[in-house]
């Protein structure tokens, strides 16, 4: 038996450019995450305006999703993403203008400009994410998918680990604006690695005519297939619940008493572990019982944010976030390869689309989500809550979804 190539996909130089520019866009977004909380959090002191972040980036994602995933499937997907990379660099530029004496004078002690820029990123977003998604396949081999979606998966936790450490390392040593330099600097080199992508042709367009019944089509596909949606509404519950981002500057200031730097690590913490965990499904992909090893991973997700919540130590409330990156990457693998391999090249953008909004809109509405629970509950029973929440979703999809439950390989 041929022992697969943990590194075909990266022989590929199209693909290789792919990855660069996913792990610039990917630094950037996570080191203005950190400073955009931080931020907005000295501004207000308040946890519901962390939780609004995350809102006003959800809201103009889940409206333009479907029809950006229609877009994706009908018009070249290399040109949506430079569109899509050219606007996030605008918004980034404007942030950085935001921390100069004019741009001071523009916030007056007020977050919502902040909030503005937030929303139109969330558009550019909504736009990248099924395009990304689309383009991503047709620069390798169907054989090479898995390797593929794990290499992919480990730049995206790369730039995780390194995005919050540099974003809080730059921010508490040198500033705010140097910190949103760094974070447009490196927007800016990922529209010009993508613009030196070739360019792919569209696959054939569906028989589906109209955009409305091509749009129709494609949440049909995802909501026939039992498989592909139980395994994005289990991720979709886990984030939407389970996570406890939007509350890491609270716990790092009030329970871990801790500083910027400190929230960098915490920030980084879950995408250590999601990263070693893709450099071992990279050399050792996994075969065998697909469906109980996400149901598994997403429980113990659950497990890990409880203990989170319950810790007073900065060093354990570390650990368990690695934990949780650990459980969190292989369901972010099986879900990516799920889809890739059981949805139709020439829907893939729809279906990313629909996937976006179970999924990628729910880690901006969990913030919202976090951020009211702290406000009502308080901060260390909302995270119990949100984690006793997930597990009972895997529990409850391991006894209805019986496909994905009995799923051994694709």
């Amino acid at each position: 038996m041929i022992k697969p190539d943990p590194y075909g996909a990266m022989r590929v130089s199209d693909f290789r450019l792919f990855i660069i520019s996913r792990l610039f866009i990917t630094l950037a977004i996570q080191i203005q995450g950190v400073i955009v909380g931080w931020q907005i959090y000295e501004l207000t002191k308040d946890p519901l305006s962390l939780g609004l972040i995350g809102l006003a980036e959800a809201i103009p994602a889940i409206t333009v999703s479907l029809y950006a995933g229609h877009l994706a499937d009908t018009v070249e997907r290399k040109k949506i993403i430079l569109v899509c990379v050219l606007i996030l660099s605008f918004c980034s530029i404007s942030l950085l203008y935001f921390t100069t004496s004019l741009g001071e004078f523009i916030l007056l002690n007020t977050a919502f400009p902040i909030y503005v820029v937030i929303f139109v990123s969330g558009i550019a977003r909504g736009f990248l994410s099924p395009a990304n998604f689309s383009f991503m396949p047709q620069l390798i081999d169907r054989s090479l998918y898995q390797n593929a979606i794990t290499w992919n998966s480990t730049t995206w936790e790369t730039a995780a680990v390194g995005g919050p450490m540099i974003g809080g390392l730059v921010y508490g040593f040198f500033g705010i604006t140097a910190a949103y330099t760094v974070d447009a600097v490196l927007v800016i080199a990922a529209l010009a690695c993508y613009f030196y992508i070739p360019s792919r042709p569209l696959p054939p367009l569906s028989e589906e005519q109209g955009m409305i019944e091509k749009i129709r089509a494609g949440i049909k596909f995802v909501f026939k297939n039992q498989i592909i949606l139980s395994a994005i509404t289990l991720d979709m519950f886990a984030v939407l619940f389970g996570g406890a981002v939007a509350l890491l500057p609270i716990f790092a200031d009030e329970i871990l008493h801790t500083n910027q730097v400190g929230l960098g690590f915490l920030r980084s913490a879950p995408a250590i572990g999601a990263l070693i965990m893709a450099v071992y499904i990279t050399h050792h992909p996994i075969k065998k019982n697909i469906g109980k090893v996400l149901l598994w991973c997403i429980a113990g997700f659950g497990f890990c944010m409880i203990g989170f919540s319950l810790s007073t130590s900065f060093w354990l409330s570390l650990g368990l976030l690695i934990v949780s990156g650990m459980f969190d990457c292989i369901s972010v693998i099986v879900r990516g390869t799920l889809i890739h391999t059981l949805t139709p090249e020439n829907m893939k953008g729809r279906v990313s689309a629909v996937n976006s909004i179970f999924v990628g809109s729910s880690n901006e509405i969990g913030m919202l989500e976090s951020g009211v629970a702290a406000k009502l509950m308080g901060v260390v029973p909302s995270v119990i809550f949100g984690g006793c929440m997930t597990i009972a979703v895997v529990a409850t999809t391991a006894w209805k979804a019986t496909k994905l439950r009995l799923l051994d390989r694709v």
